[in-house]
């Protein structure tokens, strides 16, 4: 795969050397048929696949229980997030062939839910929400029974980029809030806490189910974490997912504390005490993690 100018991973915050992982971390690297099969349709058809770039932990599993969250726009993102493994630099062009491989490799895999994301692409005028809507209707064509969840960018908050992958009906937009308003800019240096509530608002308002997720471990207090819950809820999010952040290398930042698992198990009741539809918490819980089976179980 060709990249673009990859910029330096220097952080200014990072923390250097990562900690050792808590006893209860348990990652099963186990290969597998299926594994293998979506190993061999992406470099087939040339596609990335989030799991890979953000080095998700969960990739055994899911990819074993034939789910995957695919990647449009490239795999070079225009932000540099304190917690993210995506290589920041200059993107290359737009494939115009890509959403139509995407919607090939759906059909092939027979898949019943799909994740469809991308890096931030601050250099195009929409944000690259012409590529969602595209992707979504590729799918559609090839493979109408599959349910299409979105993970998006904010679009640096237009509204008329928003409505353009809205237009194509996605069943559900997920746009990860990430982090407590403290650390946000910290964290999130190009992104904006209320920007981010809002893209979640305008989704909800089209009528399309909300989902959010939160990486835990950065510096964030549990009261903290309740508040974004609020904020969240206040603008109709469904969908709650909470995870523990993993630093991917030194020179980002540095896990502040792991949480255990009885923690997520409270901020999992919390969350549905505070009304959501669905929390799915836990350490080794990503925003596409189970996200098959939240859209069996979470319905309008």
């Amino acid at each position: 795969m060709h990249r673009g100018a990859p910029v330096s991973r220097a952080r200014s915050n990072a923390g250097g050397e990562r900690k050792s992982l808590p006893p209860w971390f348990r990652i099963h690297l186990k290969s597998g048929p299926r594994y293998a099969q979506i190993k061999h349709l992406t470099e087939k058809f040339s596609l990335h696949t989030i799991c890979e770039e953000a080095r998700c932990p969960n990739i055994w599993e899911c990819w074993n229980n034939q789910t995957a969250t695919l990647m449009i726009l490239g795999e070079i993102c225009t932000r540099r997030c304190e917690y993210c493994s995506v290589t920041t630099g200059k993107p290359l062009a737009i494939d115009p062939g890509e959403p139509l491989r995407i919607a090939q490799v759906v059909e092939r895999l027979g898949l019943r839910h799909v994740v469809i994301t991308s890096p931030n692409r601050d250099d195009l005028s929409d944000g690259g929400s012409a590529e969602f809507a595209a992707t979504i209707r590729h799918i559609r064509t090839q493979t109408p029974n599959c349910r299409i969840e979105v993970l998006i960018p904010d679009f640096k908050g237009e509204t008329s980029a928003l409505d353009v992958t809205l237009g194509a009906h996605p069943d559900i937009v997920n746009h990860n809030i990430e982090t407590v308003p403290r650390l946000f800019h910290s964290v999130r240096p190009q992104g904006n806490y209320c920007r981010s509530l809002n893209v979640l608002a305008h989704a909800m308002q089209s009528g399309i189910m909300t989902k959010s997720g939160m990486i835990v471990g950065m510096g964030e207090s549990i009261a903290e974490v309740e508040t974004v819950m609020d904020d969240l809820r206040s603008v109709g999010c469904e969908i709650l997912t909470i995870g523990q952040y993993l630093q991917p290398t030194n020179a980002h930042r540095q896990v502040s504390r792991f949480y255990e698992p009885l923690e997520f198990e409270a901020l999992r009741t919390t969350g549905i005490n505070k009304g959501f539809t669905h929390v799915e918490s836990g350490p080794l819980v990503r925003s596409s993690y189970h996200a098959e089976q939240q859209g069996r179980e979470v319905r309008h």
